[in-house]
């Protein structure tokens, strides 16, 4: 791999900026080239441009309109869709330098710059006693601005919602270099269009957040746990949609057998490596009488389970950072396709089986594992890299899981975003009419075409 000399347009974008802030060294600009997804098909921009401020950002996007170069945005790089894939002859702009936050107690609220990392923003909201809910599995290693880009999800989002929930406000570069605020730190305010609702989950592809006011909670009550082993799958999903058909657990989450032998693997804390299916549910109902617990109890005991017991608070948080493993545990067993295609409650067990079947199938492993009290779902497809063959049959059992969501009714994407990876499935889910629409608003506000070409849209020239 080798870059292109560096020629005026890219001197100009080097002297326009800080000093180290342009990577143009091909060893530099690596690590900058695609995402957690590993997409094969990533190109090699011409440089990245670290910003540290807003302004930085504008300087890069107005270079770029001038002379009309692509603009990848990139946060931790963490994205599992391929959304933070570069292209030849762009350039990526990386938020990570900027990691400014600002804790507002009067109006639970807080101002944070997309380069800080979840667990990082939740440590820094906790010392004033306030919580931010979003908890990706990946909340350690994963940007703010990542997951304003996919509006991520999590682990306790079934009680307490999304990304989306939680933005009031934005700062956002534009494709011509202005840079918007949208929003601010009202709780209610339906003033004009809600623009702030169509940047999260934007995935780049219409402008940079380079800032974002969220809404703060205060500091959630004790977390009580409760671990449910089961011999079939269908009796875990039965459990599944009784609990949340009854009330809203703080945490209802699943794994497959196949799931729990990678983690138990690693960890060895003695996981039940025969049952089908763990599922994981949680609870921080003040009620002194513990309703939650007992409807959660009961519902599990009525669907045939090995074993069924609320947990101390250490194994219970054990259990949880276990759950939170399974895709890097998975991924210590092969290469990865994943996904996280989502169903309504109802229609899991119909999920999971059809997944089963494709595994079957396809003869590849298909590790499960979900956020599943919300119907969120990831399968993760194994395979040998080495294997010509068998990495063929799992990028069929890839395509067939995402076709199998949407016969469900459901989505094929419930937080990692579309990205290059999913896009040839989006028109099936949205249909042409939706995809049109969303295609007019991308011409609207980049003309050019020049944010993220590839991700959610059709590589297209203007």
């Amino acid at each position: 791999m080798h870059l292109a000399p560096i020629d005026a347009r890219v001197e100009d974008l080097i002297a326009a900026l800080p000093e180290g802030s342009v990577l143009t060294e091909p060893t530099a600009v690596e690590p900058y080239r695609r995402d957690r997804a590993g997409d094969p098909h990533a190109g090699v921009p011409l440089a990245v441009v670290r910003a540290a401020s807003t302004a930085e950002v504008q300087t890069a996007v107005r270079w770029a309109a001038r002379h009309g170069v692509p603009v990848v945005p990139r946060g931790a790089g963490t994205g599992l869709s391929g959304g933070a894939s570069a292209v030849s002859g762009g350039i990526v702009v990386s938020t990570e330098r900027m990691r400014e936050v600002s804790v507002d107690e009067r109006t639970r609220t807080a101002v944070v710059q997309p380069g800080l990392l979840n667990a990082e923003f939740k440590s820094a909201v906790a010392e004033h006693g306030l919580w931010y809910p979003p908890d990706p599995a990946s909340f350690e290693i994963c940007s703010i601005g990542g997951n304003l880009a996919t509006n991520a999800g999590g682990l306790c989002c079934v009680k307490y919602g999304v990304t989306a929930d939680y933005v009031l406000g934005l700062e956002v570069v534009l494709a011509d270099g202005r840079a918007v605020r949208l929003g601010g730190s009202l709780i209610k305010d339906v003033a004009g269009l809600n623009l702030v609702k169509l940047f999260v989950g934007s995935e780049g592809t219409l402008g940079i957040i380079t800032e974002a006011t969220l809404r703060l909670l205060p500091a959630p009550p004790v977390h009580r746990t409760i671990a449910a082993w089961f011999r079939t799958t269908e009796d875990a999903a039965e459990a599944i949609a009784e609990i949340a058909s009854t009330i809203r657990p703080s945490m209802l989450e699943y794994m497959d057998r196949s799931s729990v032998n990678a983690v138990e693997d690693l960890l060895g804390i003695g996981l039940d490596r025969e049952a089908a299916a763990f599922v994981l549910a949680g609870s921080d109902d003040l009620d002194p009488a513990g309703r939650e617990i007992a409807v959660m109890l009961d519902a599990f005991a009525r669907h045939d389970p090995i074993l069924v017991q609320e947990t101390s608070a250490e194994d219970g948080a054990t259990l949880e950072y276990a759950r939170r493993l399974a895709i890097p545990a998975v991924e210590a067993t092969g290469r990865l396709l994943l996904e996280d295609v989502g169903v309504a409650i109802p229609r899991l067990a119909d999920l999971i089986h059809g997944v089963e079947e494709i595994a079957a199938r396809e003869r590849v492993r298909i590790a499960f594992i979900a956020h599943a009290g919300d119907g969120n779902t990831h399968p993760l497809v194994v395979f040998n890299p080495d294997d010509p063959a068998e990495e063929a049959r799992a990028h069929q059992a890839y395509g067939d899981v995402m076709t199998l969501a949407i016969r469900l009714g459901g989505t094929i994407t419930g937080e990692h975003g579309v990205g290059r990876l999913k896009r040839p499935w989006l028109e099936d889910q949205i249909g042409p009419d939706a995809l049109d629409i969303a295609q007019r608003v991308k011409d609207a506000l980049d003309p050019q075409h020049l944010f993220n070409p590839g991700t959610i849209f059709k590589e297209t020239s203007k």
